[in-house]
């Protein structure tokens, strides 16, 4: 006996609620966490490692935040063309809208933190005789306007990129923390769980 349309429609959506992320926001979103992390572990353990270790690793830091940023655009591409579930009506107001602030800052950082890297690898004076190749296989170009720079300007230019994105980092670091005790607060604490909604 074939089932009714009805009842297949009920399944579909009982295996897929309304209340979850897309599988494709699901994996962008892992991915940039993912990206994110090992690029704070690499940028901290960086000053620590044997000198023949420290030019590896900060391109393989320099690549990440570049895959970083392709995956920032394209989850900002599929948000603006799919709603994301919102916050269940039961939280309290203030929660919501700081979850929502908690996002929207983290989206200007996913962008603000690689592209201010680049620029200060750009600015950087031996760019010009050490190519940059995404984790040793993809040609990527420098910021022309940067890397041209006279000499003076270019050094300046370096060290305010590199504190920019410096302090960038200690913000992600707080709002990657937040975004994570919030969730953990609903999981343990108030039992409404929000980490399954981007849990395959």
């Amino acid at each position: 006996m074939t089932a009714r349309p009805e009842v297949l429609r009920d399944t579909a959506a009982a295996s897929f609620p309304a209340g979850r992320y897309t599988r494709t926001a699901m994996v962008l979103h892992w991915l940039i966490a993912i990206g994110i992390i090992v690029n704070v572990a690499l940028a901290l353990i960086s000053d620590s490692l044997p000198d023949d270790w420290v030019r590896p690793v900060i391109d393989t830091h320099k690549s990440i935040g570049i895959t970083v940023l392709g995956l920032g655009i394209l989850r900002l591409l599929w948000r603006a063309t799919h709603r994301p579930p919102p916050l269940p009506d039961s939280f309290p107001s203030w929660e919501r809208k700081s979850a929502h602030v908690v996002h929207i800052l983290l989206y200007v950082l996913i962008f603000a933190m690689p592209l201010s890297g680049w620029l200060h690898d750009s600015a950087w004076k031996a760019a010009a005789t050490h190519p940059m190749t995404l984790f040793n296989v993809i040609p990527f170009p420098r910021v022309g306007f940067v890397m041209n720079q006279p000499p003076a300007l270019k050094e300046h230019l370096h060290d305010l990129f590199g504190a920019i994105h410096t302090s960038l980092a200690y913000v992600i670091y707080v709002l990657v923390g937040l975004h994570i005790a919030g969730a953990l607060k609903h999981e343990f604490i108030d039992r409404k769980s929000v980490i399954k909604r981007m849990l395959p």
